[in-house]
């Protein structure tokens, strides 16, 4: 448990990633779409995913000649319980998760075309 728990911690600690999981918040995307937004190499979207896709909070699945990536919410369950036992933190509320991913990726999509966020 405490290695999967790393996991999905370390892939939440980076801004591509969260900015990634919000993009499939609204559907699955194939691996061309999920890069296209991004200032980097479809190798490097694609090593974002692979962190993604271990730490359980995507899936990856071959449809034809193309490799899509579907969010899997119920994965921030764990991080959840484990954040509870502190008693300072309520359940998490996937609405509120959605809110705090899509201004993560607007703030992300600014930044990276070196615009200060408004």
């Amino acid at each position: 448990m405490s290695a999967l728990l790393d996991a999905i911690f370390a892939a939440l600690a980076d801004p591509t990633r969260r900015a990634i999981l919000s993009m499939l918040l609204e559907d699955d995307m194939a691996v061309t779409d999920v890069a296209e937004p991004f200032d980097m190499s479809l190798a490097a979207i694609s090593k974002h995913l692979i962190v993604l896709e271990r730490a359980g909070l995507i899936a990856q699945e071959k449809r034809g000649r193309l490799k899509w990536c579907k969010l899997e919410p119920s994965a921030l369950k764990l991080p959840s319980v484990w954040m509870q036992g502190f008693g300072q933190f309520d359940p998490i509320n996937l609405d509120d998760f959605e809110k705090f991913l899509a201004a993560e990726i607007k703030t992300g999509s600014s930044d990276a075309s070196g615009e200060e966020p408004e």
